[in-house]
C-alpha cells in the first residue's frame, strides 16, 4: 500500500472514530490487534478520553509519522474542550491497522523537582530476577557510607516504567529523587507488562507482576553495603500499594510498608465506579454505553461464571481471566491486619480513581487497632499526590507537576523513624 492508500485508510479510520463506530472500526483491526481490543474496550477508552478532556469537539486530519516503515504511523490529533490528544495508530500493507494507542500528552518533558539534590545521590543500573521476564531497575544511592534505610517502589497497575510515567510526570522518579536527597536509599524497576509485552504467559497474574522483581529488589537491596539490612521498606503506589502487603506477607524480613493511594475495593468494582465518574463529566449516550458494557463485565468478574477458560474479551480492561481469579482471591486489608510490620498509609483527598470513601475507610476500619499503622489525608492531592484545586479530572495528568514536597518529607521522616 502506497501512501495515498495509507492516508486513504486513515481518513476512514478518523471518519469512524468521529461517528464512534467502534464495530466497524474493530474490523480494520489486523486479527493480533482484534484478538486483543474489543469494540466494548475501544469504546470505554474512547470515552474515558473524551470525559478527561471535557468532550471532543474535532477530529482532525491524519498525518503520516513515516511513510518509509511497514506498518507506517500514522498520528490523528483530537480536539477537545478542554486540551487535547492523539491518536496513534500504524496502518500496514495489508490495508489493516496494526497497533493503536491513545497520547494524551504529546511528548512533554519531566524536570527535576526542586526538592531534589542530585549532588546528594548517585544512581546504577540494575537487573532483577532472571530469565525471560527478568527486568531492570534503577539503584539510587545517597552520597556517604551509611547505612541508609532503604525503600523498593511499586508501580500502579498498567504497563508502567520504574518512574511511573504519565506524560510530563514521573511520580516515582520524583520520590525515588526526593527520598535519596534525604539519606534513603531507593530500587525501582520497569514491570514486567512493560519491559516484557509479548512474552507474557497467557495465565500472567497480578502476583506474577509484583512479586518475583520485588522479592529480587528486597535481595539486592540487602547485599549492598550502603543499605541497611534491618531497614528495607515497601512503597507502593496505587496497586503497588494494594500489593504490598502481599509482598510483604512472603518475606517477613521487610521492615514496614508505605501505601500511597492504595486501593481496597475490589477493582472490578472500582472500575465501574471510575469509568461513572468519567461518564458523568460528558454526559452521552456513547459514555452510557461504555459504562454499561464495563459493568456487565464486571458482574461476570463476581459471579460463579468466572472460570479459568473465560475469554478476555469478555472481562473488564482486557485482563485474563487468571489475573482476574488471582484479584478475586487476595483481600489486600485483611493481610496487611495480619501483619506485625509498620505502616504508613497515605491517600489524597481529590483522588477520584482511588478514594477516602471507597477504599481509605477500609484500610482505616481493618487497622484501627493495628499499634504501628499512621494514616494521613493529603487534601489537596490527587491519585499522583500532585497538589491541584477544584474538581479532578484526567486532564490534569497531562499539566507538569512534582508529588508533593509534604508527601516527600513525610515519608522520609517515617522511614528514619523506622
Amino acid at each position: 500500500m502506497d501512501g495515498n492508500g495509507v492516508l486513504e485508510m486513515a481518513r476512514g479510520f478518523a471518519a469512524l472514530l468521529r461517528a464512534e463506530c467502534f464495530d466497524q472500526i474493530v474490523e480494520l483491526f489486523a486479527p493480533p490487534l482484534r484478538a486483543a481490543v474489543s469494540p466494548e474496550a475501544l469504546r470505554l477508552t474512547w470515552a474515558a478520553e473524551a470525559a478527561g478532556h471535557g468532550g471532543i469537539q474535532a477530529v482532525q486530519e491524519p498525518e503520516i509519522e513515516d511513510g518509509g516503515t511497514d506498518p507506517v504511523r500514522v498520528r490523528i490529533a483530537i480536539t477537545c474542550a478542554d486540551g487535547s490528544f492523539t491518536v496513534v495508530t500504524s496502518v500496514g500493507r495489508d490495508g489493516l491497522l496494526h497497533g493503536l494507542r491513545l497520547d494524551p500528552y504529546g511528548g512533554a518533558v519531566w524536570h527535576p523537582p526542586h526538592y531534589a539534590q542530585e549532588d546528594r545521590f548517585a544512581e546504577r543500573e540494575v537487573l532483577l530476577g532472571t530469565g525471560p521476564l527478568a527486568v531492570p531497575g534503577t539503584l539510587t544511592l545517597p552520597a556517604g557510607g551509611g547505612p541508609w534505610p532503604a525503600a523498593v517502589l511499586l508501580a500502579g497497575g498498567g504497563p508502567f516504567d520504574r518512574d511511573e510515567s504519565i506524560g510530563p510526570n514521573k511520580p516515582l522518579k520524583d520520590l525515588a529523587w526526593g527520598l535519596a536527597s534525604r539519606q534513603v536509599a531507593v530500587l525501582r524497576f520497569d514491570k514486567p507488562t512493560f519491559a516484557h509485552p509479548g512474552r507474557l504467559p497467557a495465565d500472567f497474574t497480578m502476583t506474577d507482576e509484583y512479586l518475583p522483581p520485588a522479592l529480587a529488589a528486597v535481595q539486592l537491596l540487602r547485599q549492598q553495603p550502603e543499605v541497611d539490612p534491618c531497614r528495607i521498606h515497601l512503597l507502593g503506589h496505587s496497586m503497588g500499594g494494594k500489593a504490598a502487603p502481599r509482598i510483604a506477607a512472603a518475606d517477613p524480613s521487610i521492615a514496614g510498608l508505605v501505601m500511597l493511594a492504595a486501593d481496597a475495593q475490589p477493582m472490578h468494582q472500582a472500575a465501574v465506579r471510575v469509568a461513572r465518574y468519567l461518564a458523568d463529566l460528558t454526559p452521552g449516550p456513547s459514555a452510557e454505553r461504555a459504562v454499561a458494557a464495563l459493568a456487565r463485565q464486571a458482574e461476570l468478574v463476581a459471579g460463579p461464571a468466572l472460570t479459568p477458560n473465560t475469554a478476555p474479551e469478555l472481562l473488564p480492561l482486557g485482563l485474563s481471566a487468571a489475573y482476574w481469579l488471582d484479584l478475586r482471591a487476595y483481600d489486600p486489608v485483611a493481610t496487611a491486619a495480619a501483619l506485625a510490620c509498620p505502616m504508613l498509609i497515605l491517600q489524597g483527598g481529590r483522588d477520584y480513581q482511588v478514594t477516602v470513601a471507597d477504599d481509605l475507610e477500609l484500610w482505616q476500619r481493618a487497622l484501627a487497632h493495628h499499634p504501628k499503622v499512621a494514616i494521613r489525608v493529603h487534601q489537596d492531592a490527587n491519585h499522583l499526590f500532585l497538589p491541584g484545586s477544584g474538581h479532578p479530572t484526567p486532564a490534569e495528568y497531562a499539566r507538569p507537576g512534582h508529588v508533593d514536597p509534604a508527601v516527600v518529607d513525610e515519608i522520609a521522616t517515617w522511614l528514619a523513624r523506622h
